[in-house]
């Protein structure tokens, strides 16, 4: 058994039902999989009508929704998903080619406590691995990119857990580290997965081939964005660390239009924690910077703690950069910001925040220090 499905399994057992991820995956509540199977062929040759009349064939009755649970609501929206991206890609707005798609969207939103559309979450965590795979191109690049992600989703659900931890710590107690410790070994995820990305899908393909497929769609006057990569909630992090109050108005305002898109709970913790003291913030107010070399244990290793994970963070920032930089190069990009709607100079805006804030706790770190007694 993998360490993705040891995590899943303790996930599953927290009672949510959003984190029974092997139920998701198997479930078919439309039975969608013998013309889901087509739809990389479809997309081939651009054929609207086909994709129009798959959507209307997956289409259920509005009432029949009302019958099934969350998990059988989730694959739902996984599955019609799939051909709103296709159609959108193609050009052509999936509710104005099929109206009474609507209803169906407004009550799966409802019943699953989400946005009326899919989400990078249907898209990678709750899509089967099997050749029962929902994809677009049914190339191993876009496999390559739903792997990418997929890897990063137990260890952004254990970040929930010790972010909140960290967050009712203070510098100068011992559990403030080692929440910093357990979260830089979540946050190191994020590194592996950026460079499996690196290794496996190249920017041309996402930029040229991929990327379509993630545009916006209207629901009911209200544009809603593909299941995107950005989506990825890496600020669940950030919130804790240094965000909650050291943050921009570029970075707030891009925190807005993304956290819709996560799942409840996460959600939650954005409202519980949000305008909150950051844990750099803290360190900064426990510190007296003219006696910095002569910190107490504990306030010394929270520095050193705090640094680190900043460090991974820098990192994995960095090298998401690089990748973006290629993908929206103007001799490469089909648009002229990521899916998620943010541009190349957000994402260093977010490097520099993130650099910053390194940088202020790193001096706690490297003058030689004097214990105290």
């Amino acid at each position: 058994m993998s360490v993705f499905d040891l995590v899943a399994r303790d996930l599953e057992t927290r009672g949510d039902p959003l984190y029974r991820i092997a139920d998701i995956r198997a479930a078919d509540p439309l039975a969608a999989d013998a013309l889901l199977a087509a739809l990389p062929e479809m997309n081939r040759d651009a054929d609207v009508t086909a994709l129009t009349v798959a959507l209307r064939t997956l289409l259920p009755e509005p009432g029949r929704i009302a019958e099934w649970s969350v998990v059988e609501a989730l694959a739902a929206m996984r599955d019609i998903g799939m051909l709103l991206g296709s159609l959108k890609r193609h050009g052509t707005e999936p509710l104005d080619a099929v109206p009474e798609a609507l209803p169906v969207l407004a009550e799966l939103g409802r019943r699953t406590d989400m946005v009326p559309r899919d989400t990078v979450h249907h898209y990678t965590t709750w899509n089967p691995l099997d050749a029962r795979q929902r994809m677009y191109t049914g190339e191993p690049m876009e496999a390559g990119l739903q792997d990418a992600v997929r890897m990063v989703f137990p260890s952004l659900v254990a970040s929930l857990d010790t972010c909140a931890e960290l967050a009712a710590l203070e510098p100068y107690e011992r559990g403030f580290a080692h929440a910093l410790d357990r979260t830089a070994r979540h946050v190191q995820a994020m590194v592996d997965s950026i460079d499996f990305t690196v290794a496996n899908v190249s920017p041309v393909f996402f930029a040229q081939v991929l990327r379509p497929y993630f545009e916006e769609i209207s629901v009911d006057g209200r544009d809603h964005l593909g299941p995107a990569a950005a989506q990825v909630p890496l600020w669940l992090v950030d919130l804790t660390l240094w965000q909650s109050d050291r943050s921009d108005s570029r970075y707030d305002a891009f925190l807005a239009e993304s956290v819709p898109y996560s799942l409840p709970q996460w959600r939650a913790f954005h409202a519980a924690h949000a305008g909150g003291t950051s844990a750099v913030s803290k360190l900064s107010a426990a510190i007296s910077w003219e006696q910095v070399d002569r910190l107490p244990p504990e306030l010394a290793a929270s520095a050193v703690s705090l640094a680190r994970v900043l460090r991974t963070l820098k990192t994995f920032r960095a090298r998401h950069i690089g990748i973006a930089r290629k993908a929206y190069s103007e001799e490469v990009r089909l648009y002229d910001v990521g899916s998620g709607g943010a541009p190349v100079e957000l994402l260093r805006a977010v490097l520099d925040l993130t650099r910053e804030n390194e940088t202020l706790v790193r001096r706690a770190t490297e003058r030689p220090r004097t214990p105290v007694a």
